[in-house]
């Protein structure tokens, strides 16, 4: 076990984690910090937005400065369970003649697996994550295969081009942790991006933490004091969700169902990681609240009154936290 003064140089080392991602990556401080955040918290992420934002590039970048096996999947419509997970192949004994068969790993088979344009594979394909999301294990032939710790799996989607898609069904968005939406960059930001981008230089990323550090830092992340006066906010927040048994009119009125007891358990566990980012050792408000929007925004349905109306879930999650 970590002794107390380790804990502290590898808090102390998160900003210069962010200072070397930012050599590549202009801007999109938040969404940086959040995908940090669902690491530290042992969870994964699922990013919108279209395309041209950097998102391949961003992951790759954290990656390299976590040190950490980087693997990325392109999801296309004919893609199959086997070409994530691995396939048996067959294979000879050159010593004795005999044939066997043996495992060969699949790109999930890493430390940070992308998985790009997730909603363009069928179901069939996208079920085969779940295992891997919440296990941290694959089967195949009866047989178990551990995944190398720490795992994270990022997965994208494209918001605007929608025809040919699988969307993702309701129990497979709640294995995500959080879901980050990416926004165009300002225009101070676009035009750094220009200039870095079409110049010679090319920065060099320094790794800054290794596997284990990541894996010290989530069992930090556990330790974080929150009050139980936070975790009763964080239960009401949760519960007030549901349409069933609501006080908020405003959620009774766009909403079809509510958020389950999964989002307390992320929404503390995130809480308490954007405080070690922080450095603190305590859950404050100001956690909660900013996280409440990437863990219930993909955890509340709304009713086809509230789509026609140009209601959003960010709309609602900015409704429960005023109320």
């Amino acid at each position: 076990m970590e002794t107390k003064e380790q804990y502290k140089s590898l808090v102390e080392k998160l900003p210069l984690l962010k200072k070397e991602i930012a050599k590549v990556i202009v801007g999109q401080n938040e969404v940086i910090e959040e995908i940090l955040i669902a690491f530290l918290a042992g969870g994964h992420c699922l990013l919108e937005g279209v395309p041209g934002l950097a998102k391949t590039l961003m992951v790759k970048t954290i990656s390299e400065a976590l040190e950490m096996e980087f693997k990325r999947i392109q999801f296309t419509p004919d893609l199959m369970p086997g070409d994530i997970i691995g396939t048996e192949i067959l294979e000879e004994d050159h010593d004795t003649g005999k044939k066997f068969f043996k495992f060969n790993k699949g790109p999930l088979f890493a430390n940070i697996v992308l998985a790009d344009e997730i909603n363009r594979t069928p179901p069939k394909t996208q079920a085969a994550l779940l295992e891997a999301m919440q296990e941290y294990k694959v089967t195949y032939g009866g047989v178990n295969y551990d995944l190398d710790k720490p795992f994270l799996i990022i997965a994208t989607q494209n918001p605007i081009e929608q025809s040919g898609t699988y969307p993702l069904p309701e129990a497979q968005l709640d294995r995500f942790l959080l879901f980050i939406k990416l926004y165009y960059p300002s225009e101070n930001e676009e035009l750094e991006v220009l200039k870095s981008t079409t110049a010679e230089r090319k920065n060099k990323i320094e790794s800054i933490f290794t596997g284990q550090d990541i894996i010290a830092l989530q069992r930090l992340t556990r330790q974080v004091h929150i009050d139980d006066s936070l975790i009763v906010d964080v239960n009401n927040l949760v519960r007030n969700s549901r349409p069933q048994n609501s006080t908020s009119e405003f959620v009774k009125k766009w909403c079809e169902w509510g958020a389950g007891p999964r989002a307390g358990q992320a929404l503390i566990l995130c809480a308490k990681a954007r405080a070690v980012i922080k450095g603190r050792f305590s859950v404050i408000p100001e956690d909660i609240h900013t996280l409440a929007f990437p863990v219930l925004r993909h955890r509340i349905s709304l009713n086809f009154r509230a789509e026609a109306e140009g209601i959003s879930t960010d709309d609602v999650v900015k409704h429960l936290i005023k109320s």
